[in-house]
């Protein structure tokens, strides 16, 4: 049976706008607002998404229900398993103090608590972006954050906005290049396009970091770090995505920002440092860890082994997001299994696509080549190495398990709703009701890239969702399709740090269960800023001279 997706089931399109978005708001606002347990709230928005699609849009009961399925399935593998696996490598480490000695070796790059943000959230996580993506990044500068003594807020949310501008060119350009094959726009042209938008936040986020830590002022005593942060990942972005392509910009940028900013704290210090957090960052619910003797006076080689376990973790999460290796290890074992009842039954129509299409649901099960299965590999190798035996490794997986079982549902959850929403066409409708705004389309197509990552917690899938629709209505309004197609990626970065499952991902590895809604309330104002900011970039870019000359001729 083959179903067409309805954009207007209500005959109103304000009001079909508003029952499409209703999966979200009961999502967000039991998180946010009545402050329900992350699983519990994705549940309810689940069951949401379901009644709406088969109620409101008249999607077959059985179509929803498979997609839910779907979503869940992807939730789980590849996402689920990236963060399992970053937490079992974290409870490796810290399990035999190796923690201490790493955060105090950070401190010997810098004692400052803003720099020691800076360089963690900003220019390490960024690495993580470009080589792998899908949550790794957040997972991991969480972690060590916690590590270093920040509290489980300032280590979730301030990981959550640092990691915004490198989100485009994720896992290997995986974004750029699923927007250009949604669209049919030349691949260089979109990665270039991009690359004259999001350099210039790759210099304002981290100061936005640091000031959203500490303020204003304190954050102007260390702006000349900042400036090298984020002038020095900003010029790589810009160069590595117009002359090269989408594909390692963010890995050079990111390894020329550590790099830069490590010499740079060589020779320069804040003339008054940081050693605590303020105290608005304080919590009760985990005091800051004390530093212990022996790992203050830790000796080079113990230094070595505490970083071992994260320079083995780079090497195989870069690895294993290499095309090269992705395809033999695909070669090895890698099933694509059609979603029964789903796969290409559902049909995108006009105004959201140029000509009737059908939606494919093709499940990739391949797990060699997955990025959590690169981790896990890291964290067993590291393990040996830290001096666990097998059956410990064994034992210790099982508690990391158990300890992260309900955020595992909740991104399994989370998923099934975004899923549930492409699949019925609710996604479309919201898009639409952004297609209406006129000449502030560039504006409003921004904030359309925005809605899309929070609804499902992906640039790509954003891209993937509303690609075509950004290029068909800026053709419908004489605006550059290649603009507006970009737009949506660099907005959708924006949305990042308050989607649920990146949210949830942060209060796992912070072990800060059940405070995903004070979480989500700290970012949403500098996620819905920062979108808007790229908005008006984007307007100037559209209308404004001498913005308009980064735009290529149509």
């Amino acid at each position: 049976m083959i179903w067409s997706q309805v954009y207007d089931p209500m005959g109103s399109m304000l009001l079909s706008t508003l029952l499409g978005a209703l999966p979200v708001v009961v999502l967000l606002g039991a998180i946010g607002i009545f402050e329900m347990k992350a699983h519990y709230a994705a549940l309810l928005g689940l069951a949401c998404s379901l009644a709406v699609a088969v109620l409101g849009f008249g999607m077959p009961t059985g179509m929803a229900g498979m997609s839910a399925v779907y979503g869940a399935a992807f939730g789980l593998l590849p996402i689920g398993w990236i963060v399992l696996n970053v937490i079992f490598l974290y409870q490796l480490t810290n399990e035999k103090g190796e923690f201490d000695v790493l955060r105090n070796s950070i401190r010997g790059l810098s004692d400052d608590k803003r720099l020691q943000l800076l360089f963690i959230a900003f220019c390490f996580g960024a690495f993580f972006e470009g080589a792998a993506g899908f949550g790794t990044p957040v997972a991991v500068t969480a972690a060590m954050l916690i590590g270093l003594g920040f509290s489980p807020l300032a280590a979730s949310g301030l990981s959550l906005i640092a990691n915004t501008a490198p989100v485009a060119y994720g896992a290997l350009g995986t974004p750029v290049i699923a927007l250009s094959a949604v669209t049919g726009l030349d691949l260089l042209e979109l990665s270039g396009m991009i690359g004259r938008q999001l350099p210039f936040f790759s210099v304002i986020v981290p100061f936005w970091l640091i000031w959203a830590f500490v303020g204003f002022r304190k954050m102007m005593e260390v702006w000349p770090a900042l400036l090298v942060a984020g002038v020095s990942f900003a010029v790589p972005q810009y160069l590595v995505s117009n002359f090269h392509g989408p594909w390692l910009v963010d890995v050079v940028a990111a390894i020329v920002s550590m790099l830069c900013l490590a010499g740079f704290l060589q020779v320069w210090r804040p003339k008054v440092a940081m050693n605590e957090a303020p105290t608005d960052w304080s919590s009760k619910d985990l005091p800051e860890q004390p530093l212990d003797q022996q790992a203050e006076n830790a000796p080079r080689g113990a230094v070595i082994r505490a970083w071992m376990p994260w320079v083995i973790l780079s090497a195989f999460v870069f690895a294993w997001g290499t095309p090269q290796i992705k395809k033999a290890l695909d070669g090895i074992f890698a099933m694509r299994i059609p979603v029964e009842g789903l796969h290409n039954l559902v049909q995108k129509v006009p105004p959201v696509v140029a000509a009737p299409h059908f939606e494919s649901a093709i499940f990739n099960f391949n797990i060699l080549s997955m990025t959590g299965t690169g981790i896990l590999l890291a964290a067993l190798l590291s393990g040996l190495l830290l001096g666990y035996r097998p059956m410990e490794l064994v034992r210790m997986y099982g508690r990391t398990f158990y300890l992260i079982r309900y955020s595992l549902v909740t991104i399994a959850c989370m998923l099934s709703l975004g899923f549930v929403t492409r699949y019925s066409g609710t996604d479309a409708t919201l898009g639409l009701a952004f297609a209406q705004t006129g000449w502030l389309y560039p504006l409003f197509g921004t904030l359309l890239g925005w809605v899309g990552v929070a609804v499902t917690g992906s640039d790509t899938a954003s891209n993937v969702l509303f690609g075509g629709l950004q290029k068909i209505t800026a053709q419908q309004l004489g605006i550059n399709p290649v603009l507006m197609a970009a737009a949506n990626s660099s907005g959708g970065v924006m949305g990042k740090m308050i989607d649920a499952q990146s949210i949830v991902v942060a209060s796992t590895a912070t072990k800060w269960y059940g405070h995903e809604g004070s979480i989500l309330r700290y970012v949403f104002f500098h996620s819905i800023a920062l979108a808007v900011l790229v908005g008006l970039l984007v307007m100037l870019q559209a209308y404004v001279h001498p913005f308009t000359l980064m735009v290529p001729a149509q």
